[in-house]
């Protein structure tokens, strides 16, 4: 029997949640914010990152938030829409701007960062405006934490979230700890854990352990295990930049090696990552039950990720799937 293509596309859908802003990243590389003569303009915020990674990757995906009536908010609704994202979830505030984020790369690849959000639209998404429907069809519905950190787009979150667990979606959670944007470390650490136990699948980096275990070593297993898998969890999963990432499962625990590359940009390359991991995960929701399937998807996921710090910026830089698949070829990288 031949499945209908469309009924297909929406039980894989993956819908993403949160932020969607402008980055102006600083033209040369290694100075600060202070001294970069010039900034250019690029699509940003994690979620929407997300969404156009697993998009390019072949997948389907929908981005729910909100940005400013302007020319910035009206030009990233078209930027999903060209890249096949479903933006129809998407809110236009005529009170707030779109979020900006100066962004400077130093010369490690590493990024100082500088928000303008007083408020911003993303912030003052509210719960009426929630397109219920969109998040019921979702196999897996992604959010960060940036989206809990103020009202009343916190409530809207728990709200999204709430909608997606009833109707049996996979809840995806990437912590994206950004420090600066919560009103002190101990709110963020709140903040960031009040919905923990509610997700399915967990990404964190080596940082956030660090950060939320209040200073443990992040490359414990016992750290991991003790103090931050919990009994809903399916997959934990740790990047760990260029040298790839760890896995955590009720059954299994190991790690994946990186794809090594010339790195240049890192934004966007957790989010790559994610969107690798999901994008797998949506077409086969039992993933976290064969260690072999797994590996596998987190070898292609690392690439994602490995392909996205050789270019400039985060959306112009997701990969295609055959592009994942030359670099892995290239590499003579698998599961090792």
């Amino acid at each position: 029997m031949t499945e209908n293509p469309n009924s297909e596309a929406i039980k894989s859908l993956v819908v993403c949640f949160g932020e969607l802003l402008i980055d102006f990243v600083s033209s040369v590389p290694g100075l600060s914010l202070a001294e970069a003569p010039a900034f250019e303009k690029a699509p940003g915020g994690a979620p929407a990152n997300v969404a156009v990674g697993i998009s390019r990757l072949g997948g389907s995906s929908a981005f729910i938030g909100k940005v400013g009536d302007d020319q910035f908010g009206y030009m990233l609704a078209d930027i999903l829409k060209i890249n096949k994202v479903n933006n129809s979830g998407m809110r236009f505030d005529h009170k707030a701007r779109t979020a900006l984020a100066f962004v400077s790369l130093k010369s490690n690849g590493e990024r100082e960062f500088l928000f303008f959000r007083n408020p911003s639209a993303d912030m003052l998404l509210q719960e009426s405006e929630l397109d219920a429907n969109l998040i019921k069809q979702a196999t897996i519905f992604h959010f960060g934490s940036i989206s809990l950190i103020h009202e009343p787009c916190r409530s809207t979150h728990l709200a999204a979230m709430a909608i997606a667990k009833k109707s049996g979606s996979i809840l995806s959670y990437d912590v994206n700890l950004r420090l600066p944007l919560w009103p002190s470390p101990d709110a963020a650490r709140e903040g960031i854990m009040s919905v923990w136990n509610q997700a399915d699948v967990i990404k964190v980096s080596e940082d956030e352990i660090a950060f939320l275990t209040g200073g443990d070593d992040a490359y414990d297993d016992d750290v991991v295990l003790k103090k931050l898998f919990h009994p809903n969890l399916k997959l934990f999963l740790v990047s760990e930049g260029a040298d790839g990432c760890r896995y955590y499962t009720k059954r299994f625990k190991g790690r994946v090696d990186g794809v090594k590359v010339k790195s240049i940009d890192t934004t966007g390359a957790g989010d790559a990552f994610v969107g690798g991991i999901l994008s797998v995960l949506a077409s086969d929701i039992n993933l976290y039950e064969d260690e072999k399937r797994l590996r596998e998807a987190l070898v292609f996921a690392n690439a994602c990720g490995a392909l996205v710090v050789t270019k400039k910026g985060a959306i112009p830089a997701m990969p295609t799937k055959e592009e994942v698949r030359r670099i892995l070829k290239q590499g003579g990288l698998g599961p090792s």
